[in-house]
């Protein structure tokens, strides 16, 4: 008798596990590497304990993930900004919607050949970025560096024909942000965003000779689809991300690097 009570117990444990496997609510996320498919990674085991299995998908590129996320492939993604989500929808007419802020990466300003940007030569080369805001937001990192002046000052979305006063003649070279490190050996200077410096082991605060001030506009978000945020999964993973040990783990890990939005 005990042995069928003890087989009868292990059959039933087995069905709850099974149930639960199953009614776990699958959340996909496309995320870029450093640093938000690590964040994603730190909260997968909170997760799971919500009901949440979370799959995270990585990406080096700025397009792939809305494109997927819209089409319902995705069920969110994590690596843009907010002037970026808003011109990428205009552009392409897609249907992403933001479902919470997480993070803050500070743009910065890298050289391998002078340490002071009052050393750089006339006429010198500076790679940024090649989408819309972030190269929008590259050269206002460069106005605010007092090198260039805009035509509108305030542009998020300014390209180099925009520049209205250049007095170094700065030669300025647009190429896919993922690509910017590689030109460092090319270029007098180049505007990296965080996550491919952090990729390239360039550590924001000891190699940028210059960087965006912490109170950047620009707030990395969780984007969904009109869909993908009715789901309950989709909230909790949000939540997740805005706890304190998330905070501590930010604030330890990339040591400013990388500031908490929350």
């Amino acid at each position: 008798m005990r042995k069928l009570k003890s087989v009868v117990m292990s059959v039933a444990v087995s069905a709850l596990i099974c149930s639960a496997a199953a009614s776990a609510e699958e959340i996909k996320v496309g995320a870029t590497p450093v640093p938000h498919a690590e964040l994603l990674e730190f909260v997968k085991g909170p997760l799971k304990e919500q009901g949440v299995e979370l799959t995270v998908v990585e990406f080096n590129d700025y397009v792939q993930p809305n494109l997927a996320t819209d089409d319902g492939q995705l069920d969110l993604n994590f690596f843009q900004h907010r002037p970026y989500l808003e011109s990428f929808v205009k552009e392409r007419n897609l249907h992403l919607v933001e479902v919470g802020g997480i993070h803050i990466e500070p743009m910065g300003v890298y050289s391998n050949k002078i340490k002071d940007l009052k050393d750089l030569r006339d006429r010198a080369v500076i790679s940024i970025p090649n989408d819309p805001t972030n190269g929008g937001r590259a050269l206002l990192l460069l106005q605010s560096c007092g090198l260039i002046t805009l035509e509108d000052p305030k542009s998020i979305t300014a390209t180099p024909l925009d520049i209205a006063k250049n007095p170094k003649n700065l030669v300025i070279k647009e190429l896919e942000a993922p690509q910017l490190p590689r030109s460092l050996d090319e270029v007098d200077v180049s505007i990296i965003n965080t996550n491919y410096a952090i990729q390239a082991n360039l550590n924001p605060l000891k190699d940028a000779i210059y960087i965006e001030g912490s109170d950047s506009p620009y707030v990395n978000i969780l984007v969904g689809n009109p869909e993908s945020v009715k789901k309950p999964g989709v909230q909790k993973v949000l939540q997740a991300l805005k706890t304190p040990e998330v905070k501590k783990f930010i604030e330890t890990k990339y040591q400013g690097a990388v500031v908490p939005a929350f």
